[in-house]
């Protein structure tokens, strides 16, 4: 009697510490982000995906039928539109409660995070702290305080659920029990397709904290998950690795019909995406560490061999250790997390002309932090006053994060302020550029936008928009030669691209006409025009 009492007691308490934990995980987290519901939306995306998408703003059969016949945006992302569509049928344009909802998706995904780490391990100190570390770490700001980045924080959503669901399955293999999993993980794909490598996240899972597999025979006992071969558990993932072939093909195919794989920008060679790559997984790796100079976007640059043969054994010995120590599983599990789910954003198929980006970090990190937090916590057990130092240091560092995040919040209060940060914390950032000497021409001060476009056409030859809104104002300030330079570098850098960039050739061989005619050269000036004609029609 008295030892089921001390049981149930004791099974109280735990509750009750549980409980705390998930309040303040709570409380801290809406402290940190409290500042981003007083921003507006921005320009980019933004606009597209909420501000001027008549198809979201309104809530009924034909939205539904848009959502999943859609490429807009360059993703398929039914569920994503969907959310943006309740959204606005609640708050229409009132920016700060569309990022209410995104703020509540990432407390509601640190509390799972917490909720199945704690189910898994049973440790609820460790699995808060890396919740907490999730919550409130500043490189995950892009992704809440960027409306547009609805779809990361959904599939990070329902990946976390269909995690949870997965060790409910495994305590008993069962259909029901496996369509759950699958079905969250299809809702989490139809979100954003970067959660593609659930499958093998599930097999690290399987291996710790679960240990279904290589098991040692003096652990039977102590756990309700039966043991399989390996073999066993690899033909288990099989329905849901076929998810994600077909969620990665139809991805594919709506990047290319965006233009975001391949075009003029785009188009590195694969030894250089490796090698981007590769210093990529470094730069996380020191962001998850030392989060400073965190940037909206990161232009690429050049690196040279040393830098990348560096990086390259930096990751070799760590997979090396993290391997060959079998005693510490989640150090596997937490390096090979962070190293697979970083795989479909890594850049070896290039999307978009970033070297890498913070939002690509928000499931990657996870592994990260799994590691550290088990790490330090065995490495200091048993240690004097270390059921004193480790929670106060553990507090001290939450409390820097919390702080480093408001700050970083700060940034996104509108877009002159988010794109001066970033031009500020990274180098030869072209698309800062432009961006700054767009906003300045909405605000119609040409002169002070102009310099702008030109230092992003120094930075980056390549980028036909910046070249464009130079030859327009060359051309509308009387040097109609040096508009016709210009104008004729955006002609050539599309010409291969004529389908995806109507809008800009269009408007380059208008002025193209208008500059030949200052020059008097009139049959140009009536060749341009018929040729601005023809790329009107459809």
């Amino acid at each position: 009697m008295n030892g089921g009492q001390s049981r149930d007691s004791a099974d109280r308490y735990r509750a009750g510490v549980s409980g705390l934990l998930a309040l303040s995980l709570v409380a801290t987290t809406l402290f940190a982000y409290s500042a981003v519901r007083h921003h507006p939306f921005i320009v980019l995306d933004d606009r597209g995906y909420v501000v001027t998408n008549t198809h979201i703003q309104q809530l009924n059969w034909e939205t539904v039928k848009w959502s999943f016949t859609t490429f807009r945006a360059s993703n398929w992302h039914p569920v994503t539109w969907l959310s943006h569509a309740v959204d606005y049928h609640f708050f229409l344009l009132d920016a700060g409660r569309h990022r209410d909802v995104n703020l509540l998706l990432h407390a509601v995904n640190a509390l799972l995070l917490f909720w199945i780490l704690l189910r898994a391990t049973g440790y609820a100190g460790r699995s808060f702290a890396v919740a907490a570390l999730f919550a409130l770490h500043p490189i995950n700001v892009e992704s809440v305080a960027w409306i547009a980045e609805r779809k990361n924080l959904l599939s990070m959503f329902f990946f976390l659920l269909a995690l949870g669901a997965y060790r409910w399955y495994a305590s008993r293999a069962r259909v029901d029990r496996y369509l759950a999993v699958a079905v969250l993980f299809a809702f989490g794909l139809m979100s954003k397709a970067q959660i593609v490598t659930l499958p093998f996240v599930l097999l690290l899972w399987d291996y710790w904290p679960l240990r279904r597999m290589f098991r040692a025979p003096d652990t039977s006992a102590s756990t309700d998950i039966p043991a399989k071969s390996f073999s066993w558990l690899a033909l288990e993932k099989l329905p849901l690795l076929a998810l994600s072939a077909a969620s990665a093909i139809v991805t594919v195919k709506a990047q290319q019909e965006g233009g975001t794989i391949g075009g003029v920008l785009n188009s590195f060679s694969f030894p250089a995406r490796m090698g981007n790559a590769v210093v990529a997984y470094v730069a996380y790796l020191r962001d998850a560490i030392w989060p400073s100079r965190l940037a909206f976007f990161y232009p690429h640059a050049a690196a040279s061999a040393w830098p990348i043969a560096a990086a390259f054994l930096l990751l070799l010995a760590i997979t090396a250790v993290a391997v060959a120590d079998r005693r510490r599983r989640y150090f596997a599990v937490g390096w090979l997390w962070f190293l697979g789910t970083l795989v479909p954003m890594i850049g070896l198929i290039q999307v978009g002309s970033q070297s890498m980006a913070d939002r690509y970090a928000y499931l990657p990190l996870v592994g990260l932090f799994i590691t550290i937090v088990w790490g330090v916590a065995d490495c200091t057990e048993g240690l004097p006053l270390t059921r004193v130092w480790l929670p106060a240091s553990t507090v001290a560092i939450l409390s820097l994060l919390a702080l480093a995040t408001r700050r970083q919040v700060s940034y996104w209060a509108d877009d002159m302020t988010l794109w001066s940060h970033t031009a500020g914390v990274t180098r030869n950032n072209w698309m800062a550029e432009n961006q700054i000497g767009e906003l300045l021409l909405m605000q119609g001060d040409a002169e002070a936008a102009i310099p702008h476009f030109r230092a992003a056409t120094a930075m980056e030859p390549r980028f036909p928009f910046a070249h464009l809104h130079v030859g327009v104002y060359e051309e509308e300030h009387g040097r109609p030669r040096e508009a016709i330079q210009q104008l004729q570098t955006v002609l050539d850098l599309t010409q291969f691209e004529a389908a995806r960039t109507p809008v800009i050739r269009g408007t380059a061989l208008v002025y193209m006409s208008y500059a030949y005619n200052q020059l008097g050269d009139y049959a140009n000036q009536q060749k341009y025009l018929s040729l601005a004609a023809q790329q009107q029609q459809p």
